[in-house]
């Protein structure tokens, strides 16, 4: 099961098991979803067919910017260990101290938004990195201070790869 938030209203879906048909907020659905680029789809869903593009996304919030027939939407989704741990009352980030942000995926980075020395607030963008034709913005974990920026504008960086250490 996946909850979203889309716009501030909130929607459970759960596809079936080897198919991308499933169920939204308990009423079944069927689409059809045709890729045309990295970013690029087209959806067929009710007998209507929507263009999407995937303007961002933030892979430590499970956040998407996206555009349906030019209508902008902010996704946001958990899924089901997410939802557990939240019901927990547990909080993966939380259990541990962050000292250092690394490279979600392979890709290269645009541009920091940070400088050594900076003061960050969690949330706050550090960087941008392209991933798949992609901009992913990349934020703090934590409040810190920026001690180290190991990487540079036009660097391609691997899965992993140490990207800003905090003090």
């Amino acid at each position: 099961m996946i909850q979203s938030t889309i716009n501030s209203n909130s929607y459970s879906i759960e596809f079936q098991r080897d198919s991308i048909n499933g169920t939204l907020n308990g009423n079944e659905f069927a689409w059809d979803l045709l890729p045309i680029s990295a970013n690029r789809f087209n959806i067929l869903f009710n007998n209507k067919s929507f263009n999407v593009i995937i303007e961002s996304r933030e892979i430590d919030t499970n956040t998407l910017i996206i555009r349906i027939n030019g209508k902008k939407l902010h996704i946001n989704t958990k899924d089901k260990m997410t939802l557990l741990l939240e019901s927990m009352g547990l909080n993966a980030a939380a259990s541990s101290k962050v000292n250092e942000v690394k490279a979600p995926m392979p890709g290269l980075v645009l541009r920091a938004l940070v400088a050594e020395g900076d003061e960050v607030k969690k949330g706050d963008s550090l960087l941008v990195l392209e991933a798949m034709k992609m901009e992913n913005v990349i934020k703090s974990p934590v409040d810190a201070v920026i001690s180290k920026i190991s990487v540079k504008q036009g660097q391609a960086v691997e899965k992993n790869q140490v990207l800003i250490q905090f003090s």
